[in-house]
């Protein structure tokens, strides 16, 4: 029976709950997900499940922040004053913008709360700081 590891390109099914037991996703309805075990396409605690897995082989593993999406880090929430966006942005709770760093790079944020003169945006991946829970299959190794 074929055992992933670094260098193969796998196939997964998997369902993934938050602490609550609330499914934040699921390749359970689609097709599953592709990756190549070992080049940091998925979350580090993620891709340690898999290796090591035969096909056909299911595993339920609990993640870390440290080895998901990282702690949420508060200097990642910032204000605005509301005349900063561009008029053709009718900001909402929720909302995901993209700005830019000094540097240039682009990254994505989401509106958090919108104020009369300004906007709260948070840049922290949507799953920092939580414990994460994975139901993982081993469709395939190829």
């Amino acid at each position: 029976m074929a055992q992933a590891s670094a260098g193969d390109m796998v196939k997964v099914h998997y369902t993934g709950k938050l602490d609550d037991g609330t499914i934040f996703d699921s390749s359970r309805e689609r097709e599953p997900l592709e990756f190549t075990v070992g080049e940091g396409q998925v979350i580090p605690g993620f891709e340690e499940a898999v290796s090591g897995m035969g096909v056909g082989e299911e595993t339920t593993v609990e993640i870390s922040p440290d080895n998901a999406y990282g702690p949420r880090q508060e200097d990642a929430v910032m204000q605005f004053p509301l005349e900063a966006l561009p008029d053709e942005i009718e900001p909402e709770v929720g909302m995901q913008l993209q700005l830019q760093s000094q540097n240039g790079q682009a990254f994505p944020a989401r509106v958090v709360e919108v104020g009369e003169d300004t906007i709260t945006l948070d840049a922290n991946h949507p799953l920092a700081g939580q414990t994460l829970t994975f139901e993982i299959e081993l469709v395939d190794v190829g």
